[in-house]
């Protein structure tokens, strides 16, 4: 017996240190402006390298009511930059969010929001019609509209969902295709093409890795 004890504890010792290899849940990175193409960060805030968080803001959504941070507060969301008329991008965008919204349905903790890129053109009425065809809970994911500047700024201030420069004037203009994953403490942990079946699938285990995360701490 002796002779077979080394293997022995050679094998626990294997089978231990994989238990906790594959028992360690997934920690995703949490992004400042630092760690960002700079493409895609303003100039203002492009060497921020700590403590980057999304701030105040005051939208509305498809029932006319305010949206605030504080709507989001204790919940981790997903979001990203839409128009209701777009041709290209947006259909499969929307189609994407609403498998992971479909995946996370009964999931308190996940919200959505979908900002319009064109708030002149998308009104309450607009986006509540758009809303109610894809059947979703107005609770769980708001699409907003509201002030185009602060839209546009937290596109490429807050979210660094958008590589165009501009001012949110009349003639800008941001067309995106990213999705952004924001966790309970309002930092941002990831950054997702919303067309690519691929990357959305890795947004959802991604999120189950943040969830994960939470309950672990």
């Amino acid at each position: 017996m002796k002779r077979f004890a080394p293997a022995i504890f050679i094998t626990v010792i294997g089978i231990t240190i994989a238990y906790f290899m594959i028992g360690k849940p997934k920690i995703l990175k949490i992004y400042n402006p630092i760690d960002i193409n700079p493409e895609l960060v303003d100039e203002s805030v492009r060497n921020v390298d700590k403590f980057h968080r999304v701030g105040p803001f005051s939208l509305t959504d498809q029932n006319g009511n305010e949206v605030t941070e504080k709507n989001f507060e204790n919940k981790i969301y997903v979001t990203d930059f839409f128009f209701v008329t777009c041709p290209t991008i947006c259909p499969k965008m929307t189609k994407q969010m609403n498998r992971v919204y479909d995946e996370f349905n009964n999931n308190n903790d996940i919200s959505f929001l979908s900002h319009t890129v064109m708030p002149e053109a998308d009104s309450v009425s607009v986006l509540n019609e758009y809303a109610a065809e894809l059947g979703i809970s107005s609770d769980k994911w708001r699409f907003v509209t509201g002030d185009k500047k602060q839209i546009y700024n937290l596109a490429r201030k807050t979210y660094f969902a958008a590589i165009t420069e501009g001012d949110g004037g009349v003639n800008d203009f941001v067309h995106t295709e990213n999705f952004v994953l924001v966790d309970k403490n309002k930092r941002l942990r990831g950054f997702y093409d919303g067309t690519s079946k691929d990357d959305v699938d890795r947004l959802i285990t991604d999120i189950y890795a943040l969830l994960e995360e939470y309950e672990v701490n």
